[in-house]
């Protein structure tokens, strides 16, 4: 009997610099074959046969996870944070914590906590704010509202201090200056959201005059193009960031829902067409990261974190935009459209590319759990199928919870990263577990796969050693058949 070895698969892979391994032997036509699996530590734990050739092995879990394992990370990743964001007062110089809080000190800030990384106001830990409180309400647990809580409160009890501060020796440096004069969105939109969002679970104190200042800013002072996009001065004279989409709809968004005043919501809704005229493509269906004024030959960069914030952004709008809104279609169709194309380009490890249409550049945590969460959203909400995209977003989930390290720090989340001119900088902006953008989107990413796992409306299917959302209405036929569900 001839023999042959094929190893398709292998050959190709090689390629790729990956190694292989043996896994079985098959019969095939009377010959003997070969069958050559990708090398990796896992197996599908939920195949009943331990011994399944064909089941293959994996470089990251493959599984269906559980709400106790997701609810699991999510308390170690919030262990982590509550050790490292003390929420207190020290001396810049001497790091000493300041307990009188009548008399201010010139010297006296806001403690950053472990490595001077985690700023009370900054925007990222607004969107750290608004997971801790998703979190508690799909885990049960009080202790990540009660984290939340714990820093508005600081914040609350030392505004009058840091204001008496700048009074005394000057707004540089005081650690309220986004509070008590904010010059950009950063300073204060992804805040709003969550004071907002606070206030509605009863969480913490009530910020009222900083939600006021804020909104009044954000809806009146912010630097706008003359069609009333949303803009900014820096770097360029005159430019647009899809970051914006996330630090000015959300917070427009929720002074909609909180007031009742259609008014928000026409701008938030008009900040979403206006800058996706400027930043979207749709012959790829992503967000270029920005557009430059001054610089219309401008080579587009689709940087994975500007893409997670414009599809949380349009997630945070759509749960609130009223359905008979003149733009709420138009913008349902663009999220499906970004989510089409962003799930066509989730890597083999569950997790996306720092520059998204570019294997090359490395796999980035926080524009990952943005995609997670945009989708199992947008499943659990109706708006997309979930026999199409459940399974990407499991996976994606599972990539995630590899970059939750035994401390709890998130880790391959990219730095602060400005808009730039070349892919040389994005290609290297450095990784870092302080890198805070990573903590709030995980935090939302795990907290709405426990309400996927959760979601009564679908069956999660084990066949073929893969993974099927099926809705339970229909029969499993019909579901690989069901498209996106009809606009409202």
């Amino acid at each position: 009997m001839a023999y042959l070895d094929i190893h398709f698969y292998a050959i190709m892979m090689l390629f790729s610099g990956l190694h292989f391994r043996c896994a079985a032997a098959a019969m095939i036509g009377g010959m003997a074959v070969s069958i050559s699996f990708a090398e990796g530590p896992y197996r599908n734990r939920d195949n009943p046969d331990p011994n399944d050739a064909a089941e293959g092995s994996y470089p990251i879990a493959y599984h269906k996870p559980t709400v106790a394992e997701i609810t699991a990370d999510l308390v170690r990743l919030r262990h982590f944070l509550e050790s490292a964001m003390p929420a207190r007062v020290v001396d810049r110089q001497t790091r000493q914590p300041i307990m009188d809080l009548t008399t201010p000190v010139a010297s006296a800030v806001a403690d950053r906590g472990e490595a001077d990384a985690f700023n009370p106001l900054a925007y990222e830990v607004g969107v750290l704010h608004s997971g801790m409180l998703s979190a508690a309400v799909a885990t049960g647990d009080r202790g990540f509202s009660d984290f939340t809580a714990r820093q508005l409160q600081f914040i609350a009890d030392t505004l009058p201090y840091f204001t008496a501060q700048a009074a005394a020796f000057g707004i540089r440096g005081n650690s309220d200056q986004a509070i008590l004069e904010p010059k950009a969105l950063d300073d204060c939109g992804a805040m709003t959201a969550a004071l907002l969002r606070a206030r509605r679970e009863h969480v913490g104190p009530d910020l009222q005059p900083v939600i006021d200042r804020w909104s009044d800013f954000i809806a009146h002072k912010q630097f706008r193009l003359p069609d009333g996009a949303f803009a900014r001065r820096r770097p360029m004279p005159v430019s647009i960031w899809s970051d914006d989409f996330y630090m000015a709809v959300p917070a427009l968004a929720e002074m909609g829902r909180t007031t009742g005043d259609r008014a928000w919501f026409d701008d938030a809704a008009r900040a979403v067409q206006q800058m996706s005229a400027r930043v979207f493509r749709p012959q790829t269906g992503l967000f270029t990261h920005g557009w430059d004024a001054n610089s219309p030959d401008l080579p587009e960069f689709y940087w994975g974190r500007a893409n997670g914030w414009a599809m949380l952004a349009m997630c945070d709008l759509l749960d609130v935009l009223p359905p008979d809104h003149p733009a709420f279609n138009d913008i349902m169709t663009r999220l499906r459209t970004q989510i089409r194309a962003i799930s066509a380009l989730q890597s083999g490890r569950g997790l996306w590319h720092q520059m998204l249409d570019r294997n090359d550049s490395y796999l980035e945590t926080s524009a990952s759990a943005m995609f997670v969460y945009g989708i199992a959203h947008a499943i659990n909400r109706g708006w997309i199928s979930p026999v199409t995209y459940g399974s990407i977003a499991q996976t994606g989930w599972l990539g995630l919870s590899a970059q939750i390290n035994a401390k709890g720090q998130v880790e391959n989340t990219c730095v602060g990263t400005t808009f730039a001119g070349d892919q040389t900088y994005y290609y290297n902006r450095p990784v870092s577990v302080y890198a805070v953008h990573g903590y709030g989107p995980v935090l939302l990413a795990g907290s709405e796969m426990i309400r996927l796992l959760q979601n009564p409306a679908i069956e999660i299917q084990l066949k073929n050693r893969t993974y099927y959302y099926v809705p339970k209405e229909v029969n499993s036929r019909e579901a690989a058949r069901q498209e996106d569900p009809p606009l409202r």
